[in-house]
């Protein structure tokens, strides 16, 4: 009977083993850490500095963010040349650009940070990029897991992520194309996260006597798509599907912008569909801002640009395949917000 309750003991146990190792390499996947990292960028105190590299420039920012009492504070400050500032406060964003002497403040939704979008991943996007557990390693003297986002097709960038093991934060990050290219590279050169921030420290240093300010207009207006056709794109890249469709005001256009936004769940593209200006050529065809390639074009007295963090085809084939239908109206199973909704900031 001894023999039996032992065996039966030693099973138990080694079932139990089983189970944690099971746990523990669960808790060891790539889209684990992931998701730890995504956590860690939006419910963390933290104030590093880091270089931004891209084009053949470099650039120093600092950014502090804050958690406080459910609200979210962030400040991103160049160090370099032009001096601008970013300054959030919950939804609101405040753009400083002492460079050409203006400061916009504008909407950004809740659950973005200024350090940009970074990859979250899920089943759906599992089809269109493969994720990778490269290696260990150190960084800035810290344990680091080293992660890969691969895309499986060219309509789509992929990434390299140095996660530190111990707070989950990306000590390190690069936006690669298909053949493993870097595009764009952010690397901390410090990094600590402190149990509270001061107030102080989101208060701009810019000087904005004699600035313009320009603001978002319509924050409780409503604008109604039923005026005009809708619009929708007739071929997508595999995986991209709309996202969002509202209106918003940009400074120097008369009148209401249509914004669409797809994605694939990773990767983004935003289209603005706007009314061309009496006796002015708008521009047409590439260009690229910053690490994001952009394609314009004009259809049915609309200037239409598609701009994203994804290769030029992807932006180029959404752009073209843009179109005017009065029954696409019926169709969309995504109706457009009340108020109106605004394209973000710029990425650094």
């Amino acid at each position: 009977m001894q023999n039996a309750r032992r065996e039966t003991s030693a099973f138990v146990c080694g079932l139990l083993a089983l189970a944690a190792a099971g746990a523990a390499a669960a808790a060891d996947e790539p889209q684990e850490w992931l998701g730890r990292m995504n956590e860690a960028l939006t419910t963390r105190n933290y104030d590093g500095v880091f270089v931004l590299m891209h084009g053949g420039r470099v650039d120093t920012m600092r950014i502090i963010h804050r958690v406080k009492d459910g609200e979210v504070m962030e400040r991103l400050v160049s160090l370099d040349g032009s001096g601008r500032e970013f300054v959030r406060t919950g939804t609101e964003l405040t753009c400083y650009m002492p460079d050409k002497k203006t400061v916009l403040v504008e909407r950004r939704p809740p659950e973005t940070t200024l350090l940009g979008t970074l990859p979250k991943f899920d089943e759906a996007t599992g089809d269109f990029y493969r994720l990778e557990h490269v290696q260990r390693t150190r960084l800035m003297g810290r344990a680091a897991r080293v992660i890969a986002v691969k895309p499986r097709d060219e309509f789509r960038y992929g990434y390299r992520l140095w996660i530190d093991e111990k707070t989950a934060m990306p000590l390190r990050t690069q936006l690669c194309d298909g053949g493993g290219k870097v595009i764009e590279q952010v690397q901390f050169a410090s990094l600590v996260l402190p149990a509270t921030i001061a107030d102080s420290e989101f208060k701009p240093q810019v000087a904005t006597e004699g600035f313009r300010w320009l603001r978002q207009k319509g924050e409780a207006r409503q604008f109604s798509f039923a005026a005009a056709p809708a619009w929708r794109a007739l071929r997508l890249p595999p995986g991209f599907r709309m996202t969002l469709r509202s209106a918003q005001s940009m400074p120097g256009v008369d009148g209401p912008v249509e914004h669409l936004v797809f994605s694939d769940g990773l990767a983004s593209v935003s289209v603005f569909v706007e009314t061309q200006s009496d006796g002015t050529k708008a521009i047409s065809g590439p260009a690229r801002v910053g690490s994001s390639s952009a394609f314009a074009t004009s259809t049915n007295g609309k200037h239409v640009t598609a701009v994203g963090e994804v290769p030029p085809i992807t932006v180029r084939t959404i752009a073209n395949s843009m179109q005017a239908d009065d029954a696409a109206r019926s169709r969309d199973s995504s109706p457009p917000p009340a108020d109106f909704a605004t394209s973000g900031a710029p990425r650094r």
